[in-house]
This record gives structure tokens, C-alpha cells and sequence, in this order.
């Protein structure tokens, strides 16, 4: 991808996340700004990582390594990293992640469905699996630990 479609991604994502964080949990734009752009600056930066490093990992997890890293006590600038992404609703960014898989998907839908109905029933066993799988250790985790 190149650095220009990678930008005006970021940029409609950003937009995206404070429209959503003001309309789903009433936070203004200039109170959200901070906390997208430091959000926007990690993606960059992994998106740049993912560039130059010869290592065959995804963007994802260069992002996830810049945030923790940007994020640890011992940064100098974790407690503005913290406070500006606390400002931000988990599921304001997890909106427009679904809105960019889905319209990824809708491309590919024919081909998924040509492939045959035994590729559905395995998709939803998977995906039941997935969540049994899930609420089951986090059951057995919470018991252990008496939350529940």
C-alpha cells in the first residue's frame, strides 16, 4: 500500500472514530482529537515499520508493539499516550474496523458462496467454537479468581 492511500486511510478513520465517540458516548471532537492522533501516529508508525522491516508480521502487530512500547510506565510519554486514549471509547475505532471488514467481504462474497454450503457449516461451527471456547475459559478464569 502506498504511503499516500495509507494516509487518507488514517485520516478517514480518524474522522470516523470522532464522529463516532461524539455520537455514541457524547465526547467532543477537540476533547478526542488528542487521543485519535496519538492512535493515528501508532498506525502510521507501524504501517512505516512494516515498510522498511524485512520481517514477515502484520501491520497489526508493529501497532500493537509501537502502543505498548509508547504506553509502558517507563516512556516518557505514557502518561499523555494513557490519558489521551482513555478519552477514546474502545468500541468508537471497533466501528470502523467492522465498517472497512465488511465492505473488504462484500467483494468476496460470490466466491465464498461458490465454494460450496459445506464451507458455511464449517464457518459457523468455527465461529461457535470460537465463542464457546471463550466464555469457557473465561468462566473457569473468573472462578478461579472468585469474581464470580
Amino acid at each position: 500500500m502506498r504511503a499516500k492511500d495509507v494516509i487518507f486511510t488514517l485520516i478517514i478513520t480518524g474522522i470516523g472514530m470522532m464522529l463516532a465517540n461524539f455520537i455514541g458516548f457524547d465526547v467532543s471532537f477537540i476533547e478526542s482529537l488528542p487521543g485519535v492522533l496519538v492512535l493515528l501516529c501508532i498506525a502510521l508508525a507501524g504501517a512505516g515499520l512494516k515498510a522498511i522491516i524485512p520481517l514477515k508480521l502484520p501491520t497489526v502487530a508493529y501497532c500493537s508493539i509501537l502502543g505498548l512500547l509508547a504506553a509502558i510506565p517507563v516512556s516518557p510519554i505514557s502518561g499523555f499516550v494513557i490519558e489521551s486514549a482513555n478519552k477514546i471509547n474502545f468500541t468508537a475505532p471497533l466501528t470502523m474496523v467492522g465498517a472497512y471488514a465488511g465492505m473488504s467481504i462484500s467483494n468476496q462474497l460470490k466466491t465464498f458462496f461458490r465454494s460450496g454450503w459445506r464451507y458455511i457449516i464449517i464457518a459457523i461451527l468455527v465461529m461457535t467454537g470460537t465463542f464457546l471456547g471463550s466464555a469457557l475459559i473465561a468462566q473457569l478464569i473468573l472462578s478461579v479468581m472468585g469474581t464470580i
